[in-house]
């Protein structure tokens, strides 16, 4: 196989290497930066602090445009060429400094590294942006760009990057750098590498005082997205190794691209034992993407369809609100209190801080309880499609650092390792097999839950969808939904009237008077699960009002929940729960006969 087929890039015709010299590559480089980056570089210089590292982002796409050989060389050998890079963004910077300073206080720094921003460019294609599942040798050595999540975030360190040897012969001075592939070992020339007509021939050196020079270093694991993976397979991970100002950028559970350099690191020497090469990415330039997943756009045609369906349904909202309940979930018949539930914790309550400072979630939690069979792992799979980030785990799968966060020592160091519950930081956690939880991680789940409240809902029928099931689900394809779930929480912060705020107390004060109930369920935090509820269910039916509409909705998804309701005979039976012909008229009843049980404890006040 030629090299032209085994070494993927972009279809640009090479140039030579030995065509220019170093000083010609340094020069032409130098002069892009000054086009393309003189704001970057005056930014730079205008800071106060010369022994701070600073990166110069060069967009990989702008290069390519401007010199297609030269962005091609740096993609091939970026071993060689980044140096030369570094290297002319500091010449780059004294004609900047030369310039401006007369005009600006500028201090020329010493520490200035080129980093290669890979976005928008052919460098993000399949070849070049591989999954790390699929990394072979073929990607050794080029400029490599990879995608995943921070799983463990190891501590900063000082590691030596380069120092001064002379020869006692000839007193020649030359740097050695240590080599990264057998643990950052030194290794001394065989002799010296004097570069004159002749060499010396001298094999003993003298190590200069004062010429090492250190770099902050870190190492990272990233793992693939899940999602990405195909059926019956498992995540792969690969180390990361971070330095300067790279280091302390990123913590575990953030989403990231990393663009640098794979190499391979000896395994330890163990006797009896294979020695193997393990691939490590030397980062030349990490981004963070928590923002783009939890933020995704939402077009105007997609609001105007939003606005137009609300004006539909303006004189009957609860079937509005049951069209979109349909697309919930929709390979399963009935479970309309299941469906309900699953919206409203999915688009959450508003977050506050009460009078005594605390800071008040307003995300609800949902324990789903049920028979095998009866779709409860179907229900946590479509609700991790409807959200931007999500992770699924199972009590028996979790990995080693349990649900939240686990120092484990790797190598004779220790390493911060994250849980499902750090992965799914800004987003949504589904725990499948919840009563299969090791005790230690159901003490850490608790502790994660202890702001919240949990909806139970149980036991689904065999029948098949009918055709109005079908023709309303279509109304609310899993795009949509996801994009209306994502703005009706971006957009809307409903606040309690006093007639919802009345419902809710009595409600609350009635369940305290009931002996029949549990003492925790009188805690404060019940209302505050209440609130929660009819808060998402205002958001859910397109409002920044909380009416007795949402109070009601929100006292029926509680009483559904409990294994005997106090309140309404059919509401404690979730499993045989279904869509209503006509929901107004239906709520209509539950409406009067929570507010008959609610008017003896006004009474009473």
């Amino acid at each position: 196989m030629g090299a032209a087929e085994a070494e993927p890039g972009p279809s640009v015709p090479p140039m030579p290497e030995d065509a220019l010299s170093d000083v010609d590559y340094v020069r032409e480089l130098a002069q892009f930066i000054l086009r393309n980056c003189e704001q970057q570089l005056r930014s730079v210089l205008l800071s106060q602090d010369p022994m701070l590292h600073f990166p110069l982002v060069i967009e990989f796409a702008e290069l390519l445009d401007a010199s297609p050989s030269l962005a091609y060389l740096i993609f091939a050998n970026p071993a060689k060429f980044l140096p030369l890079l570094d290297e002319a963004a500091h010449g780059a910077q004294e004609v900047v400094f030369e310039a401006f300073k007369d005009r600006e206080e500028m201090v020329l720094k010493e520490f200035l590294h080129a980093r290669i921003d890979v976005s928008g460019s052919p460098l993000e294609c399949p070849e070049t942006f591989p999954r790390i599942g699929r990394l072979r040798v073929k990607h050794r050595g080029i400029l490599l760009t990879l995608k995943g999540t921070v799983i463990r975030s190891g501590p900063i360190k000082m590691i030596e990057g380069e120092r001064e040897y002379e020869c006692r012969k000839c007193k020649q001075v030359f740097k050695v750098y240590p080599e990264l592939e057998t643990g950052n070992a030194i290794r001394l020339p065989m002799s010296c590498p004097s570069k004159g007509l002749k060499s010396c021939g001298g094999t003993h050196f003298r190590f200069v005082e004062g010429s090492i020079v250190c770099h902050d270093y870190q190492e990272i694991k990233i793992q693939e997205n899940v999602h990405v993976v195909g059926v019956g397979s498992i995540p792969r991970s690969i180390p990361a190794i971070l330095k300067d100002d790279l280091v302390d950028m990123v913590k575990a559970g953030d989403d990231v691209v990393v663009t640098g350099i794979l190499t391979a690191k000896w395994s330890p020497d163990v006797r009896d034992v294979r020695c193997d090469l393990d691939p490590i990415m030397v980062a030349n330039y990490i981004r963070r993407t928590n923002e783009f997943k939890s933020d995704i756009e939402i077009p105007e045609d997609a609001i105007e369809t939003f606005n137009q369906f609300w004006a539909q349904f303006q004189d009957n909202p609860l079937k509005g609100r049951n069209a979109i309940l349909h697309g919930i979930c929709p390979q399963i018949f009935g479970l309309f209190t299941v469906k309900l539930a699953v919206a409203l914790t999915l688009v959450g309550g508003v977050q506050h801080v009460d009078a005594s400072g605390t800071k008040v979630r307003g995300e609800s939690h949902l324990l789903l309880v049920g028979d095998p069979g009866t779709g409860k792992s179907q229900f946590l799979k479509f609700a991790a499609k409807l959200c931007t980030r999500s992770v699924i785990t199972t009590g028996l799968g979790s990995t080693s650092a349990g649900l939240t966060v686990t120092a484990v020592k790797e190598g004779g160091e220790w390493m911060l390792e994250a849980g499902a519950l750090v992965l799914a930081d800004g987003g949504l956690c589904c725990i499948d097999e919840f009563d299969s939880m090791r005790g230690h991680d159901r003490a850490t789940i608790h502790e994660a839950m202890e702001q919240q409240t949990i909806s139970i809902a149980k036991q689904h029928r065999g029948s098949e969808k009918t055709k109005d099931t079908e023709d309303l689900a279509c109304v609310w394809p899993l795009p949509l939904l996801r994009r209306y779930i994502q703005y009706v929480k971006r957009n809307f912060q409903p606040i309690l009237t006093k007639e919802a705020e009345r419902v809710l107390s009595s409600y609350y004060q009635l369940q305290r008077r009931s002996a029949l109930q549990n003492a925790a369920r009188t805690t404060i935090r019940m209302l505050e699960s209440l609130i929660r509820l009819a808060q998402a269910h205002a958001r859910l039916m397109f409002r920044n009002e909380v009416t007795r509409l949402d109070a009601i909705s929100a006292i029926i998804c509680m009483e559904s929940s409990m294994t005997a309701s106090a309140i309404l005979d059919d509401a404690g039976n979730a499993l045989h729960s279904s869509f209503s012909d006509n929901p107004d008229q239906e709520y209509a009843k539950q409406e009067k006969l929570i507010l008959e049980m609610l008017k003896s404890v006004d009474h009473a006040s």
